[in-house]
């Protein structure tokens, strides 16, 4: 009897493993479904969606029909597509109202701090300006009076010029004007004499990133990447700093295309989708 009860325990158990392998594998797959219906727009045909995924229309199906009694997934009647639910709606509310730039930006300046051995922090636009809400030094830091908290030049730090160019909004242009209007002759020097703003922000639209080169801080070199949030729009800056000397601001450089790199993962977890 002893045996018999033996046996049947292990028959219980290898069924109990096969059912949750089973209902692992089928969430899985449900999961693909999604996705592929998130990467094509949220909408596609029971044939588009399948080939896509490489697997029959009739299992396909089945998932759908699955993901449609749990509101994922709704079928518009007037065609033959599916659309994403309003469960996938509630979903991403919820994910977008988590997703917290500065905190989504920490590892990455850990990475960029120990790998290039620069300064590095993440600012975003606050009331007075731009404004560094996380701060990463080196082992031998460069010596810059700024800290979490402090609040960057509009026009002179290439984390202000990212703000000012790509938020484009009128409290942002006003700060600059005033900021403009207070600056020393040598400084407004550096800046197109016709459209010192407006120049400025063309220039780093089409670079895509700023960079500046002893402006802010004499001897200090300084390159600021965008992060977008789900809406495409710049929530936070990225931005890594060092001496002049040793540092290469170019914005094809290796210190740029890093910083780039962080800046890209980090706006996909936002959920940035870059446009083709």
């Amino acid at each position: 009897m002893k045996k018999n009860l033996e046996t049947e325990t292990a028959v219980a158990t290898a069924s109990a493993t096969r059912d949750r392998r089973q209902r692992v594998q089928s969430a899985s797959t449900a999961l693909v479904v999604l996705k592929e219906l998130a990467a094509v727009g949220g909408r596609a045909t029971l044939t588009a969606l399948a080939a896509r995924i490489g697997e029959n229309p009739a299992k396909v199906h089945r998932y759908l029909a699955s993901l449609m009694e749990e509101s994922f997934v709704i079928q518009d009647r007037s065609t033959p597509e599916y659309t994403l639910g309003p469960q996938c709606i509630t979903l991403g509310l919820t994910a977008m109202r988590l997703a917290d730039p500065v905190r989504l930006s920490e590892p990455a300046l850990v990475r960029l701090r120990e790998s290039l051995e620069v300064t590095c922090f993440v600012a975003i636009m606050g009331n007075r300006g731009p404004t560094i809400m996380r701060f990463e030094e080196p082992g031998l830091p460069v010596t810059v009076n700024v800290r979490a908290g402090s609040v960057m030049s509009l026009l002179w730090s290439a984390t202000g010029r990212l703000f000012l160019a790509m938020l484009d909004e009128s409290r942002v242009r006003k700060l600059a004007q005033e900021e403009l209007a207070s600056a020393p002759a040598d400084l407004r020097a550096q800046l197109d004499a016709a459209d010192p703003i407006g120049q400025l922000q063309r220039d780093v639209r089409a670079a895509g990133c700023a960079a500046v080169r002893d402006t802010n801080l004499k001897g200090i070199s300084a390159v600021a990447a965008p992060l977008f949030d789900a809406n495409g729009h710049l929530c936070a800056t990225l931005t890594a700093l060092g001496a002049t000397g040793g540092f290469d601001s170019s914005i094809d450089g290796t210190i740029a295309k890093a910083l780039c790199a962080e800046a890209e993962n980090i706006s996909a977890d936002l959920g940035y989708t870059r446009e083709a």
